[in-house]
């Protein structure tokens, strides 16, 4: 088994071809409102994003996916101690971004490699001691537990903790360099060498005074080079005397490092020598245990950082949907049909959007309240054209759907009772063009602009959203535009809601039918209104067009009898 391989949003051994959805489709389905209410940490909200809005209809991976974010869910203790993990393997990310630094010394990057494989260690033993304590059902995890148990088990794993603790207890003995420094005739330095690496730091500090003791008294000079006879040995500078990491570990006598000398002092030169001279001696030494340590784990090994966006994107969905159905929300796991099928069948569906402000930012807003609707795709129907008063729930209805199919996808569960569906190769969306980029081409050019785009990427297995689309104080120009619109979703056999003011675009849906070839049947839909209260419920209807206003105008008083009372109660002039 090869490590960098697995994944948790795929099984292993299949290609997956994966759409990004477009910047309109995430702002459509407010993409952003629903990763900031998953978490407020910005690499978090960056991952978790970049997951979502890449998504595949591939039934295997949907299903895989589906699977392991049950467990997840299921399991409070598994998102506890994996929540840990990811504070750990957060660590590691940090590590191995600094292993990259070119300018990094040898010494550090031998510390960064201790760490680096005792954080992978600890990684290994937490996951594999969380993974036996649940009895987890799904393939992902089933696969990562055999994983790090067949690592755990291998003949090295034991040795590899004990000799990190061995080399780290080596590293930070480390407290003082002995340097051996030639000069020249005006007592400048010339060469500088590595004499040790002691385990005890230098006490000493009087180096002027030293220096003219030795300086000024012949007989106190020392003859050749054997060091033996000092007993105190002096920093050259305060801050290159501490390297504060390592081993007591014995470093030849060798000339190491050239300078020039600057001035007569030779002051600063000595320090970046210094720096050379200890990053020289020290290299080989840290080598050879890299490459000891290297023998456990290779460079491209750490599986489980690779694992963190996918760990952190299913834990922050099941801490939502906890949530979610504390509050009394129905949630379910969606059943995933083939994808050529086109069908979906959802059962008390709502807008997820609705239930993240019941727990976010209004407690007001109950379970009871929400009102939710039956839903199909079928041979009976795959276009609905959506009619309806303002206010009335055909954008929610819209969205809502668009959200079924991302989350089902990512396999996460469905705001709904029940819900089967064939996954969309990629979800469009045509909302309402910003006023500020109609400026070219006006609002009617550039949203017919957008919709030809679409159709030079849709398929017939495309989800297509249409909320008041090519809506324009022309009525009978955006009619026009419409009617060949809908035809074109006909012949492509896409899936659609298009939401419109447009009650002629529902009428005569038969002649369309008829008389365009197509798999996707195009059928009228309405949202509710009852005794001039809306009721949010979505019925299989012809377009209601006057019978709304009416209900309306009764609510809100504006019928002609109304207005005519109103004004007869009022006192003569």
């Amino acid at each position: 088994m090869k490590n960098e391989e697995f994944s948790l949003f795929k099984p292993q051994g299949i290609t997956v071809t994966y759409r990004t959805l477009s910047k309109e489709a995430i702002n459509d389905l407010s993409v952003d409102f629903l990763c900031n209410a998953l978490t407020k940490d910005p690499y978090e909200l960056n991952v978790i994003k970049e997951l979502l809005i890449n998504i595949t209809d591939n039934e295997e991976v949907i299903k895989y996916r589906c699977d392991v974010f049950e467990d997840f869910l299921n399991y409070p203790n598994l998102r506890e101690n994996l929540t840990a993990l990811l504070l750990k393997l957060k660590d590691l990310r940090e590590i191995e971004r600094f292993q990259k630094d070119t300018e990094a010394s040898s010494l550090w990057q031998l510390i960064n490699r201790l760490r680096e494989l005792d954080g992978y260690a600890d990684c290994i033993t937490a996951i594999k001691e969380t993974l036996e304590q649940i009895d987890v059902k799904s393939a992902g995890l089933l696969k990562l537990r055999e994983m790090v148990q067949a690592i755990y088990s291998d003949n090295g794993f034991t040795e590899l903790k004990a000799d990190i603790t061995e080399m780290f207890s080596m590293v930070r003995d480390i407290k003082s360099i002995t340097l051996g420094v030639n000069l020249d005739s005006l007592l400048r330095p010339k060469t500088v060498g590595v004499i040790s690496i002691n385990d005890k730091a230098f006490t000493d500090s009087g180096l002027l005074k030293k220096f003219m003791n030795f300086a000024s008294n012949q007989s106190e000079l020392n003859h050749g080079n054997d060091v033996s006879v000092f007993t105190h040995f002096h920093p050259t500078n305060p801050s290159t005397a501490s390297f504060g990491l390592g081993t007591a570990v014995v470093g030849a006598q060798k000339e190491l490092s050239h300078f020039e000398n600057s001035g007569l002092t030779g002051a600063d030169p000595m320090s970046d020598a210094l720096k050379k001279v200890v990053t020289d001696i020290l290299k080989r030494t840290v080598n050879n245990l890299k490459s000891t340590l290297n023998k456990y784990v290779g460079n491209s090994g750490y599986t489980f950082i690779t694992l963190m966006p996918e760990i952190t994107f299913y834990i922050r969905f099941a801490e939502l949907m906890d949530k979610i159905k504390a509050k009394g929300f129905n949630l379910c796991k969606a059943e995933i049909l083939k994808s050529e099928e086109r069908l979906t069948d959802a059962k008390g569906i709502y807008n997820l959007k609705l239930a993240i402000k019941a727990i976010n930012e209004d407690d007001s807003i109950k379970a009871e309240d929400i009102v939710t609707n039956d839903f199909k795709f079928d041979e009976n129907a795959r276009i609905y054209i959506l009619t309806g008063p303002n206010r009335g729930g055909k954008t929610t209805i819209t969205q809502a759907v668009g959200l079924a199919f991302l989350l089902a996808q990512n396999g996460i569960y469905v705001p709904a009772s029940s819900i089967s569906l064939s996954p969309a190769d990629n979800i469009f969306t045509h909302f309402p063009a910003d006023e500020n980029d109609t400026v070219d081409l006006g609002r009617l050019g550039e949203e017919s602009k957008r919709l030809a785009e679409i159709f030079s990427s849709a398929t017939k297995k495309s989800l297509l959203l249409l909320n008041e689309s090519l809506a324009t104080t022309n009525v009978s120009e955006g009619l026009y535009i419409a009617k060949d619109v809908i035809k074109a979703m006909r012949y492509l056999g896409v899936r659609c809601i298009f939401n419109t003011h447009m009650h002629d675009l529902a009428r005569n849906l038969e002649e369309i039918n008829q008389g365009i070839e197509g798999e996707s049947k195009i059928e009228s839909m309405v949202t509710g209104v009852e005794n001039g209260k809306r009721s949010f419920k979505i019925f299989i209807l012809p377009p209601q067009g006057v019978s709304y206003a009416k209900d309306i105008a009764v609510k809100y008083g504006v019928t002609f009898e109304n207005i005519k009372s109103e004004i007869d109660k009022r006192p003569a002039d």
